[in-house]
């Protein structure tokens, strides 16, 4: 096998294994492989005697697990393929949707119309591709004069195309993860299905059965029946044509008499999946013993069989597969010679080659009484089979019917396709379920373009020239104009009619109503061109409480009638969302309030003005003198106890792919370690595939980890640790005698230093801000309680703490944000952190090197004049100033980024001396970047140039920490490049524009023309040319394009 034909089956391995999250078991491999590629994987020709040592020379490929004693192989995780899709597919970045950077799609118009309960909803399905739209309405027309230049194949289309090979797999392996969770009444559908089955006696394909059920029975086909049918043999049988595709499969009622069928819909396909079949059916130590036992067959016994056999493979059997379907079948020998001379059984079957003098690829046909092979295909006389003519006939009278359907109704509209950018805003209609939540897409392509389509309704149905005619007849499933309020007309679908009023569903606001007969009018077929605009999404994270009604009843005062952010974490046919209200100052998680709903009542604590508690332990201090306290209650009492349990359920066991955490997301639960033991965490900000921030909600300590050290919260205590509230309670101190301002650290340093390592605290509360989730307290500690003139509050006051150090600034409130919702400045110099104490990390011991600039990486190695490279663009300022980045390193630049966040973040930080001109770290949109000061301003800001981005930031002084050599090998990836093709002394702010949107943060192809060195990496320039190749027929030089641009802008000027 050649080393081509070994990736392929590499790739396609991948491929199937991407395709389930849970793993695929090695026992099943093989069928699903078949099911993806028709063909098994050949070890044996690949040089490995069992499937798993093959399987065990891939560590790259696969990797295995093991549940329930049972071997599971998973897909390697391959960071290369996974950061270039991301990159190309989705820019995650949440910080994007703070401080107004990311605005909610508010212009939308609402209808006035009463919902009701909806009782039919149709299936919205959505198209997973993504099209490139055009940045402006100007489009030029390509010269012809370019630079001579020879591509290999592109990467941008290479990943297209591996994308959409891989989408449709990955859907389906999902969508089979929740088959176990679906829910109808199989009695009922096994019912309807005999009755389907007795009119279509000849078989149904399977992909036309969801049809045929909704016209039968005016009800859509659950999703989840068609993986059920194989199952249901005591109702109907299965079978494949050919492939394994669900459109291949032919569905016949469950009697003895439907094994004569087989393959009589495709000869030679039905065959070979039957040879296919046979071949890969593994024969048991004992069935060998048996064989060998068994004596030679006589001639005539041979002869019977064998007419047995192809009566009852009527359309034909392939020659290579007869000796093992023989032994198989009537446990006995079958003689090797007759495969040599397949002329000897001229007597009982005809011989046709299908290819000419080839053994292996000849079928028999059994002979008929009047001699004449059914097989053979002569000039005079043509045989068709039976079943195949009937199944026809079935088929064609459906098409006949449905031919006649849409002579008086009109043709549905394409799926409605989910919107390309990652947090697109929409309006919720309603919740029944959070699996199912309906809401509407706000947009120019959604709902602008539903804005014009019932103004066009409204203009047609007004006009005097269009007489307004009542429907005389109305049918379940029809498609509607419906009077409406305020001379509205609405697109809808008939649910049920009754005697004189019929429920309709209205497919662009997604709710049901019960109207008159006379308010229904003939839907144009110009108004359903476009897409019906009530979608579905399932929101992440309740899952397990999709149905609770305290979650749906909270859903519906947060959320229903609202225009909400939405963040899409996986695109599928019901995408898994966040949702998001930005109407506030802060940003606030929807599914996250959802989950506190869960909350039980008698475990919360119930703080009271005046209080006294005692036995109070201080876990957290943060940078703005924010504290974090518990206090012994019901609810901390079974906390421990459940936490208990969640220890000894993993040690006890062994730990398996499904308690890692797969998808992390902001707001989700799940487990980190602290203190040596399992703690609740809710993730507070996604940095990538690796890294994430999180929030202790039992200590209110932040911490940086590695997705890799997190477990879901196991199946048997997820109710339960939902349901008790997080212990940490968040307070200030109150009644300071001055206005303190911002803190200092030695304010900061000496509240920590008194109250962290006091094992008996008591406080006092004064006041319960609700709204702000905040409480003012006295705070004591065991030895001056209850002496107010003693409390902690009285003695910070001392001003020798209050004397603010010079350029230096710790801000006074947090940003909360939905990536981050605990203390933004946790991590600042000033802290004296124990991350074994507080997060349950051993400390890390922060390496400081002596404060060498000299030490700088390797510089970036770049193709010569004329070669060509793949690149990012991450700024483009215009076309004489841009910046890109090699497309091949940016997986290894997100890997070390992902490693900074984990060393400061876990590092106590240390007072630098910044220096201009030299290289440091420093942290911005909470990640940490490698940075070159350009300068040092009096209000304690640094001026820094981002050496792997190219962007210039300001950052807080306290914020800029050494660059240790660790984070020093990478070269820094960053280029600053001019285009070559062009040239203008000074470029307008309407070209620039057009040169941004064509080239910013999209891959492209660079042809180098020149090099400019100098001493530094950074300051070095390249002039090259960029060619856009995502156009499957085209490539766009992009000087080209500018050119004709300003060809065609001085004309009009």
């Amino acid at each position: 096998m050649s080393e081509a034909e070994k990736d392929l089956v590499a790739k396609m391995l991948r491929a199937v294994l991407q395709s389930s999250k849970d793993g695929v078991a090695l026992t099943r491999l093989q069928t699903e492989y078949k099911q993806l590629t028709g063909e098994l994987i050949s070890h044996k020709q690949l040089g490995f005697p069992t499937l798993e040592s093959y399987l065990k020379s891939m560590p790259s490929v696969v990797k295995f697990g093991v549940k329930n004693g049972e071997t599971i192989c998973f897909a390697a995780v391959s960071n290369e393929i996974a950061h270039i899709a991301k990159l190309v597919a989705r820019q995650r970045s949440p910080k994007k949707r703070h401080n107004g950077q990311m605005l909610v799609n508010s212009q939308l118009r609402l209808k006035r119309v009463t919902p009701a309960t909806q009782v039919g909803k149709s299936a919205f399905n959505e198209s997973s591709s993504f099209q490139f739209e055009a940045l402006l309405s100007f489009s030029p027309n390509r010269s012809e004069k370019r630079p001579p230049l020879s591509f290999p194949p592109r990467f941008q289309k290479e990943l297209q195309v591996h994308l959409a090979k891989n989408t449709p797999s990955e859907q389906t392996g999902k969508s089979n993860l929740t088959t176990s969770k679906s829910s109808y009444n199989a009695e009922l559908v096994q019912s309807r299905l005999k009755e389907i089955l007795n009119k279509y006696t000849n078989g149904v394909w399977v992909s036309k059965y969801p049809q045929l059920y909704k016209k039968m029975f005016n009800e859509e086909l659950h999703q989840d029946v068609l993986k059920q049918l194989e199952t249901w043999t005591h109702i109907c049988t299965v079978e494949k044509s050919s492939g394994s595709g669900l459109a291949e499969l032919l569905l016949y009622p469950a009697k003895s008499g439907h094994a004569q069928r087989k393959g009589s819909f495709n000869q030679k396909t039905a065959d070979k999946n039957q040879e296919a079949s046979v071949s890969s059916k593994p024969v048991t130590q004992g069935g060998k013993q048996a064989a060998a036992k068994t004596q030679p067959a006589t001639d005539t016994d041979i002869k019977e069989n064998l007419i047995e056999l192809l009566q009852k493979y009527s359309s034909g059997l392939w020659a290579n597969a007869l000796p093992k379907l023989f032994e198989e079948t009537y446990k006995m020998q079958f003689p090797q010679n007759i495969l040599d001379n397949l002329d000897c059984l001229s007597e009982i079957c005809t011989v046709d080659y299908a290819v000419s003098g080839d053994r292996k690829k000849a079928i028999l046909y059994k002979i008929n009484e009047d001699g004449t092979g059914v097989g053979l295909r002569t000039p005079h006389k043509t045989c068709v089979n039976t079943d195949l003519l009937a199944l026809a006939e079935n088929e064609m009278a459906l098409i006949s019917h449905e031919f006649t359907e849409t002579c008086t109704v009109q043709p549905l509209p394409l799926p409605l396709s989910i919107p390309v950018e990652q947090f697109p805003s929409v309006l919720v209609v309603e919740l029944n379920t959070t699996d199912e939540a309906v809401i509407r897409y706000i947009g120019p392509e959604y709902s602008g373009a539903l804005e014009q389509i019932e103004d066009a309704m409204k203009e047609h149905f007004t006009n005097s020239d269009n007489p307004m005619v009542p429907l005389n007849s109305q049918s379940v499933g029809q498609l509607v104009a419906v009077s409406a309020e305020e001379d509205s007309w609405l697109r809808a679908q008939i649910v049920e009619v009754e005697a004189t009023k019929v429920k309709v569903f209205f497919v662009d606001h997604g709710f049901n109503e019960i109207v008159d007969r006379m308010k229904l009018h003939k839907l144009d077929g110009k108004f359903c061109s476009l897409p019906f605009q009530a979608a579905k999404c399932k929101l992440a994270g309740l899952e397990p409480f999709c149905k609770e009604p305290c979650v749906l009843e909270s859903f519906e005062t947060l959320a229903c009638g609202k225009i909400l952010l939405m963040e899409i974490l996986e695109r599928r046919e019901v995408p898994l969302v966040l949702l998001y209200d930005t109407s506030g100052d802060d940003d606030f998680n929807i599914n996250t309030a959802c989950l506190k709903a869960l909350h039980y009542k008698t475990l919360e604590l119930n703080l009271k003005e005046n209080g006294v508690y005692l036995n109070v332990v201080v876990t957290n201090v943060c940078s703005d003198g924010t504290i974090y306290c518990q206090v012994p209650s019901k609810g901390w009492n079974r906390l421990n106890a459940l936490l208990d349990k969640v220890e000894y359920y993993f040690n006890s066991r062994q730990i398996t792919s499904e308690y890692f955490v797969s998808l992390p997301f902001c707001g989700k639960r799940c487990l980190a370690r602290s203190r040596g033991k399992w703690a609740r965490v809710e993730i507070t900000n996604v940095h990538g595939t690796r890294v994430v921030d999180v929030m202790f909600l039992d200590t209110g300590t932040v911490a940086s980890v590695a997705v890799s050290e997190l477990r879901e919260i196991p199946s048997p205590f997820l109710q339960e640790s939902v349901s008790i509230p997080p212990q940490a309670i968040k307070c200030c101190l109150a009644d300071l005698t001055f206005n303190i301002g911002m803190w200092t650290p030695d304010a900061v340093l000496w509240l920590r230093d008194t109250v962290l390592n006091c094992s008996d605290c008591s406080i006092k509360i004064v006041k319960v801000d609700d709204s702000k989730g905040l409480v003012h307290i006295y705070l004591f500690t065991s030895k001056n309680f209850p002496n107010p003139e003693r409390s902690i509050n009285h003695k910070i006051t001392n001003a020798d703490l209050w004397k603010h150090q010079k350029d230096v600034y710790l801000s006074s409130g947090t940003h909360s944000s939905p990536s981050n919702k605990g203390d933004a400045n946790i991590t600042s110099e000033f802290e004296i952190k124990s991350p074994s104490k507080d997060h349950g990390f051993a400390p890390i011991k922060p390496v400081v090197p002596l404060f060498v600039h000299s030490e700088l990486p390797t510089r970036l190695v770049l193709p010569q004049p004329g070669e060509h490279l793949d690149v990012f663009i991450s700024v483009a300022c215009h076309p004489g100033h841009f910046v890109f980045q090699p497309w091949q390193e940016l997986y290894k630049l997100e890997v070390l980024m992902e490693e900074m966040i984990l060393y400061y973040n876990r590092t106590d930080w240390q007072s630098v001396p910044i220096e201009k001109n030299k290289i440091f770290a420093a942290q911005l949109d909470n990640k940490w970047y490698r940075v070159l000061v350009k300068g040092i301003l009096t209000n304690g800001l640094v001026s820094v140039y981002q050496l792997d981005y190219g962007r210039h930031e300001l950052v807080s002084c306290r914020k800029v920490q050494t660059l240790v050599q660790q984070f020093r090998q990478l070269p820094f990836q960053a280029v600053t490049a001019q285009l070559a093709g062009v040239k203008c002394e000074q470029w307008s702010e309407e070209t620039s524009i057009v040169f941004r949107n064509h080239v910013e943060r999209k891959p492209l192809v660079a042809q180098i023309q020149a090099v400019h060195e100098s001493m530094y990496s950074w300051d070095r320039k390249v002039v090259t040319y960029l060619v856009d190749t995502s156009l499957p027929d085209t490539d766009v030089w992009i000087h080209d394009l500018l050119t004709e641009y300003l060809v065609e802008l001085s004309k009009v000027a």
